[in-house]
Order: structure tokens, then sequence, then C-alpha cells
């Protein structure tokens, strides 16, 4: 993916999370198929975000932005901030 269909897909993601969390307000929560699929949905979008962090710094030092690998999820999620 380049960086404009990550911006995409970034965006896809988003508005999908958007909805659960409505749904999950107007509902009083969600099932527990909702949160499961929220928490794989906030999982996908730190992925995905670190994918294009990954593009950009690539490209801003050179290198070839294509060479950028989405990286596992235990490896994302326990990123320090």
């Amino acid at each position: 993916m380049d960086d404009e269909q990550l911006t995409g897909r970034i965006g896809e993601l988003v508005a999908r999370e958007r909805e659960l969390r409505e749904k999950a307000g107007a509902a009083g929560g969600l099932d527990d198929e909702g949160r499961a699929e929220l928490s794989r949905l906030q999982v996908r979008l730190d992925q995905t975000w670190d994918l294009l962090r990954q593009r950009r710094a690539r490209e801003e030092f050179g290198d070839n932005p294509d060479d950028a690998k989405m990286r596992p999820p235990d490896e994302v999620e326990h990123y320090r901030q």
C-alpha cells in the first residue's frame, strides 16, 4: 500500500470505530462480539498508523518506503509513548 491508500484505510477504520462507539453509547455498551471487533479494530489502526509512520520516515531519510512492513500486534501495542 502507498501512503494515500494507508490514509484511506485509516479513515475507514476510524469510521467503523466511531460507528461501534456510537452503537455502544446508544445501547449502553457492546456485546462480546462488538467488544472483540472494537479491540481488533484498535490494533489494526495502531498497526496501520505505524506502517504509515515507517513509510514516511524511510522516505524522509532517502530509503525506499516500500520496504516498510506491517509490524505484529505484540510489537505495536507495547510501544512506550
